[in-house]
């Protein structure tokens, strides 16, 4: 699925540039590391899935692709609370996070209906 690489990349990027714009503060650079952090870890692991050793790890993979992108979406919920003006570019990054995040329900539901 190359094109999910590249989507997962693509997120972790736009994360990224969405947090170097976000007011220099304490606070918001807590939740912009977060951010970041999660939003890469995505991509991070759907990569490791794609080594997986078995299903069984595949599996397992694909599940730390889910909690981090549960995650990535959490963050930026939390940015829309609190940044509004900001609300257009953060409904485009919940849009893609969702999608991949569908994605990788499936995924997982097909794998484990395989097994």
């Amino acid at each position: 699925m190359q094109d999910l690489k590249q989507r997962t990349k693509k997120l972790a990027i736009a994360c990224w540039l969405f947090c170097r714009d976000v007011p220099k503060s304490r606070e918001y650079d807590a939740w912009a590391r977060q951010l970041i952090r999660c939003s890469a870890s995505v991509g991070a692991n759907y990569r490791a899935a794609q080594r997986a050793k078995s299903t069984a790890d595949f599996l397992n993979k694909l599940k730390i692709v889910e909690e981090e992108a549960d995650e990535t979406i959490y963050w930026l919920e939390l940015f829309a609370e609190v940044i509004p003006e900001r609300n257009q570019k953060i409904e485009d990054l919940l849009s893609e996070a969702n999608q991949v995040l569908a994605i990788i329900v499936a995924s997982i539901k097909t794998v484990k209906k395989n097994m």
